[in-house]
């Protein structure tokens, strides 16, 4: 009993600890609106189906690999060697959003784990201001695109605690913007440029996540943490800016504890965040997730406030450690979101 009060209490001083962090950092903005304060924005799309169907609350859910992009400390407890998640995002404005995940499981030492993403913004026609008819120069195409490469770790300290963390590289580039060029065509019409003088718009950067996961042993009662995207602030040619930083709350429990249905049977997961970002106001997250035969999935998520989305709905298919999942996103004046995940592991 002592033991777990001990737990509780250092699960509660860490979490005042971290929140601490990205409040102090708005403390004393209070009264500005909390807009366009960041970049690599990427790194907070959700992107698995499963989570996104669950309107990403997963902050104090066990799971597997995927879990480094919401609570590393999610796999701890992974069931089987290794776990690997694929999946695909059509974002809006045609931005597509690629992730890979790999966890290994070393037993006692814990739980290795590896992360990619990939955000492809599309092609841009890439022009420069000019003293002619049209009023600019056409100087070629830029194909702007950001990654990250994380490695995390993640161990189970006792049958209720667990911990995790990831270390990323992030790397952004908006392609080469041109400062000056040459006119090519013939007199009283341009048809093109040459760039003469050019900035490279690159830049990568270290950030952190980390996270903690409590059972508090009432039934399957669940408490969770985590910060994700510390880092220093970086920039291209004169502003500085700072990373998507997140900190999340979190709690989850199989509601159908309260029932006698047969757990093997039928589950509905209940999860909700509460999540404190940098760059815009606080959300609330709300996720249902119903389980039937441990083979068929419905989820339902809810996000407010919010501007253009509110709701999300999802599927999936699974069978032992193999699953299939689908998530749609209404996206208000946007093009639907749609994500597809697929997980296997031995």
């Amino acid at each position: 009993m002592r033991k777990s009060i001990h737990i509780t209490s250092v699960f509660i001083l860490l979490a005042a600890m971290v929140a601490s962090v990205p409040f102090s950092v708005t403390a004393q903005d209070r009264g500005n609106a909390k807009l366009a304060q960041t970049g690599l924005k990427f790194l907070s799309i959700g992107v698995s189906a499963r989570q996104a169907a669950l309107a990403d609350a997963f902050t104090a859910a066990d799971g597997n690999s995927v879990s480094q992009f919401y609570n590393p400390a999610g796999m701890a407890r992974l069931e089987g060697f290794t776990d690997v998640s694929l999946g695909s995002v059509n974002w809006i404005a045609d931005i597509k959003h690629h992730h890979a995940s790999l966890a290994l499981n070393a037993g006692n030492i814990g739980v290795f784990g590896l992360a990619f993403q990939y955000a492809d913004y599309g092609k841009i026609e890439a022009t420069i201001l000019a003293n002619n008819s049209q009023g600019f120069l056409d100087v070629g195409e830029i194909k702007p695109n950001a990654y990250a490469i994380g490695l995390g770790y993640a161990r189970a300290l006792t049958d209720k605690f667990s911990i995790g963390g990831n270390v990323k590289y992030v790397r952004q580039d908006l392609g080469v913007g041109a400062t000056q060029a040459s006119y090519i065509g013939a007199a009283g019409g341009v048809t093109g440029a040459t760039v003469t003088a050019e900035n490279k718009n690159a830049l990568d950067v270290i950030a952190f996540d980390f996270g903690l996961i409590y059972r508090t042993g009432y039934k399957s009662l669940t408490l969770g943490m985590a910060v994700r995207n510390f880092a220093r602030e970086v920039k291209y040619q004169k502003e500085s800016f700072q990373l998507p930083l997140a900190f999340r709350l979190g709690v989850s429990m199989n509601v159908l504890d309260f029932t006698g249905f047969e757990p093997g049977k039928h589950s509905l997961l209940m999860t909700v965040d509460a999540e404190h970002p940098r760059d815009f106001p606080e959300q609330v997250k709300v996720g249902l997730e119903y389980v039937f035969m441990e083979m068929i999935a419905a989820r339902v998520g809810y996000v407010g406030p919010a501007d253009e989305h509110n709701l999300s709905y999802g599927l999936g298919l699974q069978y032992k450690q193999f699953s299939l999942d689908y998530a749609l996103t209404p996206f208000g004046v946007f093009s639907e979101v749609q994500r597809f995940s697929v997980r296997f592991g031995f």
